[in-house]
């Protein structure tokens, strides 16, 4: 189940880069999953949840801009690789499974929620005709209560 989760964190990690780790570390500072005595501890430090916490809601604020590139753009995509393996690493080490593998998952997670997302979300903008803001607002909150749901498991 734990890598079950790993990837679906990493899917929330392509829908929004820096929701994932920002749930991950709150996650790990109220302790809901349990990091210490690994190498992902530093998660639960209050300074790495208002790190990723700012970053989340930076994100809100920038995707909602006309200039910013799709998620599916060479550095967006790579930025949901190295956050949705971070994302992935916490959830799978917190259920007692391999960093490695949870990383990888996650990884491949983010691969697949930001293409996936893509296309949902461009997808409902036209068939429902309306602004993309409309869409992209419950996108957002989506995504935070299934991060939250996804590290809740423990």
């Amino acid at each position: 189940m734990a890598l079950l989760l790993a990837f679906a964190i990493g899917v929330i990690a392509g829908l929004r880069s820096m929701t994932a780790p920002a749930v991950a570390a709150w996650a790990a500072y109220l302790g809901w999953i349990h990091l210490q005595g690994s190498p992902l501890s530093f998660m639960g430090s209050i300074w790495v949840v208002a790190l990723f916490t700012l970053g989340a809601l930076a994100e809100f604020i920038v995707d909602q801009l006309p200039q910013t590139p799709p998620r599916t753009a060479p550095g967006p995509v790579l930025a949901r690789v190295v956050t949705g393996g971070l994302s992935g690493s916490c959830v799978a080490v917190a259920g007692g499974q391999s960093l490695l593998v949870g990383a990888l998952l996650g990884a491949v997670g983010g691969v697949v929620g930001a293409f996936g997302g893509y296309q949902a979300r461009t997808g409902l903008v036209r068939g429902l005709k309306v602004p993309d803001r409309v869409i992209a607002i419950p996108e957002d909150v989506v995504a935070v209560l299934l991060g939250v749901l996804f590290v809740s498991r423990f």
